[in-house]
């Protein structure tokens, strides 16, 4: 069964023609709404914003999944200058596609200039940002992707591993990071570049792999392989050939 409802203005859901009360889903659509009863979702078109206690959500289609009611929102696909803001979970997104699923806590952005915010973590991507709140792990994969806290900065092609939240603020507890040309991994003491890098809280260490290169002050040493002692800010690089490892110390004058 197919039901097609074509509206210019307003979808208010509970029968209220004033502003929306607590546990009310207000639903705006310029082009109409389109609702399929047996498989339980109805797709909106053109500027569509749905407020609600949970989320806020605008963008340009909208096709939404309920449970037993229309403002009963269980899953959404959004797609067009999507703009994604839910303040009891702390969080935002935009990007041009977005899959999000409330139950599962996934959320899914891809297109230029994504983004994503989630417990003062900020991930930005031209491909794909991935996040399952619930077991905390995370891909972000593309052109010009970052992930960024207050104690670390992590630039790389293919950005993934696992949070473990800890007083609202997600704290990585596994890291791999990957890039053709080069990844980085800046935290407040210390910045590393290479192809590969690899990272455990349990060893609260950082591995570089191939193209080694670390900064730390005026230091800066080269080599193929490295560890950095996150905990202590201590680090090693090494090298297939004990001559490719290069260190190189600036002086400036008084």
């Amino acid at each position: 069964m197919k039901i097609i409802i074509y509206i210019t203005l307003l979808i208010l859901f509970l029968n209220n023609t004033n502003a929306r009360d607590l546990g009310q889903t207000e639903i705006t659509a310029e082009d109409g709404i389109e609702v399929f009863q047996n498989e339980k979702y109805y797709l909106l078109k053109n500027n569509v914003e749905i407020a609600s206690d949970n989320f806020n959500l605008k963008a340009d289609i909208v096709k939404a999944y309920f449970n037993k009611d229309l403002y009963d929102i269980t899953n959404i696909y959004a797609e067009g200058s999507v703009i994604l803001n839910s303040d009891d979970r702390d969080l935002a997104a935009n990007g041009n596609v977005l899959e999000f699923s409330f139950q599962e806590e996934k959320i899914k952005i891809t297109g230029i200039n994504s983004k994503l915010i989630l417990n003062k973590s900020l991930m930005f991507s031209d491909g794909i940002i991935e996040v399952n709140n619930l077991d905390g792990t995370f891909l972000i994969n593309g052109k010009n992707s970052k992930l960024k806290n207050d104690d670390i900065t992590i630039n790389g092609s293919d950005i993934k591993g696992k949070f473990s939240s800890n007083n609202d603020i997600n704290e990585i507890v596994e890291l791999y990071v990957e890039d053709q040309n080069i990844c980085n991994i800046k935290t407040n003491e210390i910045d590393m570049f290479s192809l590969k890098a690899k990272y455990n809280k349990e060893k609260n260490i950082i591995e570089l792999i191939d193209n080694v290169k670390v900064i730390r002050g005026k230091e800066i040493i080269t080599g193929d392989y490295g560890y950095v002692d996150i905990e202590s800010n201590s680090y090693k690089v090494t090298s297939n050939n004990s001559s490719k490892v290069k260190v190189l110390i600036s002086q400036e004058n008084e």
